[in-house]
């Protein structure tokens, strides 16, 4: 039991941190869009990275990608909360405002320095995450590919920070 307590609350604190980020995504887009009449999704999107990433050290992109909207999100990992790394890589995959439950996804990270790495993202909530060592200078690549319902594969991805 004493092995098992420390997991449950590492997913509960994990789960709190996705809902939070949740929260925060939400925060300013409480107007409607209308991509087709001239703003970017994307230019959107990296206006909140900027402030997001600014603000708190979270960094938030939204993406569209086949027809489904991609939310890339990446906090530093608290003391203890490292799942696998020093930041922890969080993906929502939504379709008509609603988030996707029954995807399946892998990640790649693609770091400075050439080097890459692939993980499975485990799914918390609405959101899929797993750790990375994101903390050296430098652009990442962070690329995921996914498996709709429908047997579709869908890949994309954005470059941290």
């Amino acid at each position: 039991m004493k092995q098992r307590k420390p997991l449950i609350l590492t997913l509960a604190f994990a789960g709190m941190l996705a809902a939070g980020s949740a929260a925060l995504a939400e925060e300013g887009h409480e107007h409607g869009h209308d991509h087709d009449k001239g703003m970017k999704h994307d230019d959107h999107a990296h206006e909140m990275h900027d402030q997001k990433h600014d603000a708190g050290g979270m960094f938030l992109e939204k993406k569209e990608i086949d027809g489904y909207t991609v939310s890339f999100h990446v906090m530093e990992a608290r003391k203890g909360m490292e799942h696998g790394g020093s930041h922890n890589l969080m993906i929502k995959i939504e379709q008509n405002g609603k988030a996707l439950t029954d995807v399946k996804i892998n990640s790649k990270v693609v770091h400075p320095d050439g080097k890459a790495e692939t993980k499975p993202l485990m799914k918390m909530g609405d959101w899929y995450m797993n750790g990375y060592d994101l903390g050296h200078d430098g652009k990442h690549q962070l690329m995921i590919l996914f498996k709709t319902a429908d047997g579709s594969k869908h890949k994309g991805g954005v470059y941290y920070p």
